[in-house]
C-alpha cells in the first residue's frame, strides 16, 4: 500500500509494498471548442442554432465596439453587449455622442460616469482595502448599472456606508448591493495530487469524477476514513463507497471549493478509459515521487497484501512510493488504473474502469 502517515512533521510510508439576430457567415466565426455550443445550450438554455448565432453576435458585436470606444476616450461610459437585441451597447456621458454611436452599429445610452471615473473609484476602494471590514465581500465595476457595485454580507449595510463613506468616493457613484455569503477560492481536484485524511494520512487523487474523484479503497479503509482535505490543507470532502481488501478503490465527494477536471496535475489530459495492452507505457502520478512511467507487465494479478488478497490487479514497473497510493495510472491520454502498491522494482493498480463501475461515477474528461 502505498499511504503516508504524518507524524511529527516526518512522514512515514506504512506498508511497503432571449431574441437573436441572425447567424454570421460561417467564415467569419472565431474556431470554437467543441464543448462550447453544448455548454452554452446547457447552461443558457439555449438550442444549437440560438448558441452559435449568440457567438456570432458577439463577435460581431466586439468588434463595432472596438472599431469606436477608443475614439471616446473620457466620453466613454462603458461597453456591454445586449443579449435581446445582439449588439453592443455603448454608454457616453455627451449626448453629442449618441448618433455617432447608433451610425456605427451599436446602441447608444446616456449614462453619468465614465469608464475612467469608475476604474478610479475602484481604485481608491483598492487602496483601502486592507482597512474594509471583514462583512464587505467585494466591489468592482457595473457597466450596464454604470456604477461601482459593493457587496457586504446581508444586515451589514450600514458597515458598508460607513467605509465608504471613510473612503473618500464619490457616494453616488457606489450602489451596495448584500450578498448571502463570502466567496471562496476554487481548487481544482487533478489526478496526483495530495489529499489529506484527517490530521495523519496521506494519499493520491485518482481521476476526478462528477462531484468527486476516485481513489485507492485502502485510503479509506486502513485509516478509518475522515474528513478529506486538500493538498493545500482546504476541507475538501469526504470518501462515498470503498472496497478493501478483495478489491481496491474507493470514490470521494467534494464540497463547493473544489471542481473536478479531466487532468493530471502535470497538465496531461484524460480523453478516455480505453484500457492498454500489455507491453504498452504508462505513467504515473502521485503526490510523492511525482510523474514516473515504465510498462505494463501482465494483467488480471491476484496481490496477497497482509491485510487480504486484492484481485484483478495490473502490473507495472513504473516506480511509487508512500503517499502515492490511489494516483492516476494514464497511457497517452486514457485513464488506466489506480496507484494500490507493490514493492521496489513493481506497483500494481487497480482498474479505472472496474472502480468506475463499482462506484457508479462518471469519470471527467478534459
Amino acid at each position: 500500500m502505498k499511504i503516508t502517515k504524518s507524524f511529527g512533521g516526518v512522514a512515514v510510508a506504512v506498508l511497503a509494498t432571449g431574441v437573436l439576430a441572425a447567424t454570421p457567415a460561417a467564415a467569419e466565426l472565431t474556431p470554437l471548442n467543441p464543448g462550447m455550443v453544448p455548454a452554452l445550450q446547457r447552461d443558457l438554455g439555449l438550442s444549437e442554432g440560438q448558441a452559435l448565432a449568440r457567438l456570432g453576435n458577439e463577435e460581431a458585436a466586439g468588434r463595432i465596439a472596438r472599431s469606436i470606444a477608443g475614439a471616446l476616450g473620457d466620453r466613454l461610459g462603458g461597453v456591454s453587449y445586449h443579449a435581446a437585441t445582439g449588439k453592443a451597447r455603448i454608454g457616453v456621458t455627451d449626448p453629442a455622442l449618441l448618433d455617432r454611436v447608433r451610425a456605427a452599429g451599436a446602441e447608444a445610452e446616456l449614462v453619468r460616469f465614465s469608464a475612467r471615473q469608475l476604474d478610479s473609484t475602484v481604485d481608491v476602494l483598492n487602496t483601502n482595502e486592507r482597512s474594509a471590514p471583514d462583512a464587505v465581500t467585494g466591489w468592482g465595476v457595473d457597466t450596464a448599472a454604470n456604477r461601482v457595485t459593493l457587496s457586504v454580507l446581508r444586515g451589514q449595510r450600514q458597515v458598508a456606508e460607513a467605509y465608504v463613506a471613510k473612503s473618500g468616493v464619490d457616494r453616488s457613484a457606489v450602489t451596495i448591493a448584500e450578498v448571502a455569503q463570502k466567496p471562496t477560492p476554487f481548487y481544482d481536484v487533478r489526478g496526483g495530487d495530495a489529499y489529506y485524511i484527517g490530521s495523519s494520512s496521506r494519499c493520491s487523487v485518482g481521476f476526478s469524477v462528477r462531484g468527486g474523484f476516485l481513489t485507492a479503497g485502502h485510503c479509506a479503509a486502513l485509516t478509518g476514513g475522515g474528513a478529506l482535505s486538500g493538498y493545500n490543507h482546504v476541507a475538501m470532502g469526504r470518501f462515498g463507497k470503498y472496497v478493501f481488501p478483495g478489491e481496491d478503490y474507493a470514490s470521494a465527494t467534494v464540497n463547493n471549493n473544489w471542481t473536478p477536471v479531466g487532468q493530471i496535475n502535470n497538465g496531461t489530459r484524460v480523453s478516455g478509459t480505453t484500457e492498454a495492452a500489455v507491453g504498452a507505457s504508462v505513467c504515473k502520478a502521485g503526490s510523492t515521487t511525482g510523474w514516473t512511467c515504465g510498462t505494463i507487465q501482465a494483467k488480471n494479478q491476484t496481490v496477497r497484501y497482509p491485510q487480504g488478497a486484492v484481485r484483478g490487479m495490473t502490473q507495472t514497473s513504473a516506480h511509487a512510493e508512500g503517499g502515492d497510493s490511489g494516483g492516476s495510472f494514464i497511457s497517452g491520454n486514457q485513464a488506466q488504473g489506480l496507484t494500490s502498491g507493490g514493492d521496489s522494482s513493481t506497483t500494481y493498480f487497480y482498474l479505472v474502469n472496474k472502480a468506475i463501475s463499482a462506484t457508479g461515477t462518471t469519470i471527467v474528461l478534459g
